[in-house]
């Protein structure tokens, strides 16, 4: 079953007087618990066709369905509505509000759905307990190491059930050790069942994932399983 579905995406750019084709007709199909590496050198189109997979912008031309839902001609407030149900987003800077604990900073997108506190609270604990911070609820991003910031963001990913997690180069601003470290809870995440889309340009990271795909150019160049997924042996609690 298709979670997503791109067909003839186009997207261009106009700089005063230049016209930029930044994709030029990508066709993609993802299906539910697939974890797949988005990759692509600069200009490549990977950033923009990740803004538009991830309801930030919009193509130019053609047709996007996520989950079962044409999202390609949907105005700003029901793309911000997809945003907060369909999708969950883990970026490479965390994200996260600086004066607010990490049980708060979990919880945002329940406000924005207008669930109630006493709910807010007991999905935000659950979700901070999955990803192992469940002594660290009360922390502010300050007084946390940039992986646990980085686990913070992707419980806050998963707190409305989405359709995809969409992981912007989640372990760039991280040191070898915590990368894997986070790699090995989105393994986790994909093996519940959650699909994973991972957009990265370090190799080594998309190893990770299932399946490759790579642009160049502004269309998919190549789009492939992975012979030699890395994997952990056991899971880190």
């Amino acid at each position: 079953m298709n979670v997503i579905a791109l067909s003839g995406i186009k997207k261009t750019f106009y700089l005063g007087a230049q016209v930029v084709n930044a994709l030029n007709g990508v066709d993609l199909q993802i299906n539910k618990n697939e974890y797949v590496a988005l990759m692509g050198p600069s200009g490549s189109g990977k950033s923009t066709l990740m803004n538009i997979i991830g309801c930030l912008d919009v193509a130019s031309n053609g047709t996007y369905v996520l989950n079962g839902k044409d999202v390609s001609r949907m105005e700003e407030n029901e793309l911000a509505d997809i945003r907060n149900t369909e999708i969950g987003f883990v970026f490479q800077t965390f994200n996260l509000l600086p004066r607010t604990t990490a049980l708060s900073n979990v919880a945002l997108p329940l406000v924005y759905a207008g669930i109630a506190k006493l709910d807010r609270i007991a999905r935000a604990t659950k979700a901070l307990e999955m990803v192992g911070l469940g002594d660290r609820m009360d922390h502010q991003p300050n007084q946390l190491s940039g992986g646990q910031r980085q686990r913070v963001a992707v419980a806050r990913a998963l707190i409305n059930n989405p359709s995809i997690i969409l992981a912007d180069e989640p372990t760039g601003n991280l040191d070898t050790k915590t990368s894997e470290e986070i790699m090995r809870l989105f393994a986790e995440i994909h093996e519940k069942g959650n699909t994973v889309i991972l957009v990265t340009h370090e190799e080594d990271i998309a190893k990770y994932a299932h399946r490759i795909v790579r642009l160049r150019d502004g269309v998919v160049e190549s789009d492939i399983k992975n012979p030699d997924i890395l994997t952990f042996e056991k899971s880190v609690k």
